[in-house]
């Protein structure tokens, strides 16, 4: 690569990354008028534990402005999470194969539907689960009242949590296509898969067995779906590779070998 095409690669991500950081300034400033009502809809699993007319508290001087700023930046991301990946596709994409684009596309539309179901199962199931849990189990003598900002933090914790987890599938397909692994080794393992899903959910989640099987179950029920579904890539895989095309260099050496097998016969 000389120096011209690298200065305009550089160019290129440059401006890919100022569209991507436009775009989400513009969400943001748009989600800004709402951002405490954004607030509020995260703390509604919550706040029907909580008895009735209880609130969360705010310990910090500021903390009632920025914490509602960071829910609307984290709410700006996920809306404008397509154009981002769109961008960073744009600027791999003219480096890629054909085969490696028809496998680039889906995968990346996957794991992006399959991240946001999971913080959309965090948030309409498991929240409500655990919240409801902790409450009932908390002595009578207290008052419970969690900081705004505790709780931000805890929420964003289980997203991130449960969004990576419901990545499983496509984690367990990519390493069945690029044959890294095979379907016996990954039902040959399954045992260990299932004792590391609880190690990593004991470590990510609160200390509750509650939240634990609730983060541990879903990820070995979606190691089960990779399985299954990575049948199909290793069955196409086999079916395209024996159609596969030669490459630029394979068909000189081909061409090479029939001239040479012409002269030969003129000779």
């Amino acid at each position: 690569m000389d120096q011209d095409t690298f200065i305009s690669h550089l160019v290129e991500l440059r401006d890919r990354l100022l569209r991507s950081v436009l775009a989400f300034v513009i969400v943001l400033l748009c989600l800004f008028p709402w951002a405490a009502d954004l607030y509020d809809l995260l703390a509604t699993p919550m706040m029907h534990a909580l008895p009735e007319g209880t609130k969360m508290i705010a310990t910090g001087v500021v903390t009632p402005f920025l914490v509602p700023v960071k829910v609307a930046m984290m709410v700006a991301f996920v809306i404008v999470l397509p154009y981002l990946l769109y961008q960073a596709w744009a600027f791999v994409a003219p480096g890629l194969y054909a085969h490696e684009k028809r496998l680039t596309i889906p995968l990346v539309i996957a794991s992006t539907i399959l991240f946001l179901l999971g913080i959309a199962f965090c948030y309409s199931f498991v929240f409500g689960v655990v919240f409801q849990f902790v409450n009932q189990i908390a002595p009578k003598s207290i008052t419970v009242a969690p900081d705004i900002e505790n709780y931000l933090n805890f929420a964003l914790t289980l997203f991130l949590a449960f969004g990576v987890t419901f990545e499983v599938p496509i984690v367990v397909i990519v390493l069945v296509r690029m044959g890294m692994v095979s379907l016996q080794q990954l039902k040959d393992i399954r045992p260990y898969f299932v004792v590391g899903a609880f190690v990593v959910a004991a470590v990510v989640t609160p200390p509750d067995v509650l939240s634990q099987i609730l983060l541990a179950g879903p990820m070995c029920l979606l190691y089960e779906l990779g399985i299954f579904f990575a049948r199909f890539v290793v069955k196409r895989k086999t079916e395209t590779d024996e159609y596969e095309p030669l490459s630029a260099s394979e068909m000189d050496s081909e061409l090479d070998k029939i001239d040479a097998e012409e002269k030969a016969r003129r000779g």
